[in-house]
């Protein structure tokens, strides 16, 4: 029997995919464009409707080598420092089964990449899949790698080549992903650089105007992880052109990446202010997307599933991003395992049904997140008033945590 499937992307959605579905007893092949696997990317978090997953997955004691574990998620107002809540991040075993984790995105890459290698999973790097065709029985991938075009052929694949898919646009054919007129500066520093007051292992969320800065442990806690999100907008020729919307960073010196966060940032209390002079080595990425997911026809058409950025591009406002991705994957897993290549089609849209609705209301929480995050006026002095009343239980996401795909 046919079992095998074609992934094209071998970032997180892809290979949590493929190892995932490789489990369910599928040989996959994954086609990654990038000559090879780097640390681009800064840090990511994961709540327990994730890390729960992982743990299923028997990737359990390899995410504690690599994780901080942070005791508390400190909303504050970036204007006055004042902690206006904390979430205790503690409590999530007891509320929710599974820990909540804050690591390196190249760490949680590496980790799924080394399981899929472990399940068999085949990855092909400095592959690019330029086109895919169906018939009624397979999925055909057009791949061009070390300057060779060759098909590949299966009963089922997945598109995970991101929010900038090639495979989407044939798919669908529903445009490019648009500005969000979000942009992220994202630094990495060592916590023994730090002075002792700025160091932290726990997550903290600065609230300002149009802006805010988010701090988390990574690496063991070894790293603290610092983004600043603010709103702003593009030059015309980067914002009219695709490529500068992927290689944006590369465009700006440290001199205007620190002028612009100076200017995100103006007001900002003295240890914020502390913290971003510390870091260097500043990174840029404009925020692309799409509206939130209209139905269950943007993640599977016919034999093809779209996953992670693919479909459903997060803002990360409510850090769910690389979550999302892994959810897919188990959800994939589940419909898959004791399918046949005559079931694909139908498993595929048991699939979506299962995601879609989910996706697109993570979706939107993110959106209405960032706007809260960025309140201005009377919406930020609610904001606070709310926290300050309200505090964990204005935090807390259960219907988010509680997820459980089997």
């Amino acid at each position: 029997m046919n079992r095998n499937m074609l992934i094209a992307g071998g970032g997180i959605a892809g290979m949590a995919a493929g190892f995932s579905v490789a489990r369910a007893g599928w040989q996959t092949t994954v086609f990654e464009q990038a000559a090879e696997f780097s640390e681009v990317g800064a840090g990511v978090q994961l709540g327990p409707n994730v890390t729960r997953i992982l743990q299923a997955w028997g990737l359990g004691d390899a995410l504690k080598q690599v994780a901080a574990f942070p005791a508390g998620l400190h909303a504050r107002s970036l204007a006055t420092g004042e902690v206006l809540a904390t979430l205790p991040l503690t409590d999530a075993v007891a509320n929710y089964g599974a820990p909540y984790v804050t690591l390196h995105r190249a760490d949680l890459h590496g980790l799924l990449l080394q399981a899929a290698a472990g399940e068999g999973v085949q990855v092909h790097s400095d592959a690019v899949v330029h086109r895919v065709f169906q018939t009624s029985d397979t999925v055909t991938f057009d791949v061009m790698q070390h300057d060779q075009l060759r098909q590949h052929t299966a009963p089922a694949s997945l598109a995970a080549d991101g929010v900038w898919s090639r495979l989407r646009q044939q798919l669908l054919g529903d445009g490019l992903p648009a500005f969000t007129g979000h942009i992220a500066y994202r630094a990495l520093v060592a916590q023994a650089d730090l002075p002792m007051h700025l160091r932290s292992q726990d997550v903290s969320v600065w609230m300002g105007s149009k802006a805010h800065v988010v701090s988390y442990p990574v690496r063991g806690g070894e790293y603290l992880n610092v983004v600043c999100l603010a709103e702003g907008r593009l030059l015309d020729d980067d914002a009219n052109n695709l490529l500068a919307l992927q290689t944006w960073n590369a465009k700006k010196s440290e001199t205007q990446t620190l002028a612009e966060l100076h200017h995100a940032l103006r007001g900002a209390c003295a240890p914020l202010t502390d913290l971003m002079s510390a870091c260097s080595d500043w990174r840029l990425w404009p925020l692309c997307g799409r509206p939130a997911m209209q139905g269950a026809h943007e993640h599977v058409q016919d034999r093809v599933a779209l996953v992670g950025d693919v479909a459903h591009p997060m803002l990360p406002y409510l850090a769910q991003g690389a979550g999302m991705a892994i959810e897919d994957a188990s959800e994939l897993a589940l419909q898959l395992r004791d399918a046949t290549a005559e079931d694909v089609p139908q498993r595929l849209q048991q699939f979506a049904q299962a995601r879609w609705s989910r996706n697109a209301r993570v979706q939107a929480r993110a959106v209405r997140n960032g706007q809260i995050f960025h309140a201005t006026g009377p919406m930020r002095m609610g904001r606070d008033m709310g926290l300050r009343l309200m505090g964990a239980r204005l935090m807390d996401v259960p219907w988010l945590y509680r997820y459980c795909s089997a």
